[in-house]
């Protein structure tokens, strides 16, 4: 006998199973749709389960998966590391502890402790911030630099990729500062790509640059990010020929 109720003879369709969240008083709309989506994210679920602090743990570990990007004993660097997911899945695949810590992470947000993770209170955009981190790091050179830094959104399409390509640009000065040889630049970007005028710059000091957007990067958003490989090292010279 069919479940009228259901329609679909006594099983439950996938948007049947869904959480709905009623509005609340005081509550935006948007509020409320951003709390059933976290709901019903499977990779919320699994962030909470595997004790991850956020769902963009995955995104990080999705990319690892898929690009090889880590590897016991590196020593990274996590520009915008709030609330920390990324910095903990490095310290996990580079065995970082913290009587030797190998990943230094930095952000204007407060974060709690992280085994074997050196976290700095800081804005990353202000002049003294990549001192800091380099002192953090006992001088010694990076293998991985990662931005999952992204400005506030203003709902401005062209504002908006403006704001982001400017913190990739420092974040990636910063890298061809810090990398070690062969080293990883990784940063998030929006719209689809970054500038012609970056994206060359980039492909002048790496050996390869690629863009992806990892199965928990959420399909509606814009969000993707650029990986760069094989730091060759930086053009003093300004010479803008490729190899």
């Amino acid at each position: 006998m069919v479940d009228k109720a259901l329609g679909t003879g006594g099983r439950k369709s996938d948007k049947d199973l869904k959480i709905r969240v009623k509005s609340a008083k005081g509550r935006k709309v948007s509020s409320t749709k951003w709390l059933e989506r976290q709901l019903n994210d499977p990779y919320v679920a699994r962030a909470r389960a595997e004790g991850y602090r956020s769902r963009a743990a995955f995104k990080i570990k999705e990319m690892d998966e898929k690009h090889k990007l880590f590897r016991k004993g590196m020593r990274v660097v996590d520009l915008g590391a709030a609330p920390g997911g990324w910095s903990q899945v490095a310290a996990k695949a580079t065995g970082s502890t913290d009587a030797n810590p190998l990943i230094v992470g930095i952000d204007y947000l407060e974060m709690d402790p992280i085994p074997g993770v050196i976290l700095l209170k800081k804005d990353f955009t202000e002049d003294d911030a990549p001192a800091m981190l380099i002192e953090a790091m006992g001088g010694k050179k990076a293998d991985i630099v990662m931005s999952d830094m992204a400005w506030p959104t203003t709902g401005h399409r062209g504002t908006d990729h403006i704001r982001i390509i400017h913190l990739i640009e420092i974040a990636a000065d910063f890298a061809l500062d810090v990398l070690a040889p062969g080293g990883v630049f990784i940063a998030k970007v929006f719209q689809g790509g970054t500038e012609h005028e970056l994206l060359h710059m980039l492909k002048r000091h790496f050996k390869t640059t690629m863009h992806a957007k990892p199965p928990a990067s959420r399909s509606d958003s814009a969000e993707a990010y650029l990986i760069a490989k094989g730091f060759k090292g930086r053009d003093e010279d300004g010479d803008d020929a490729e190899v």
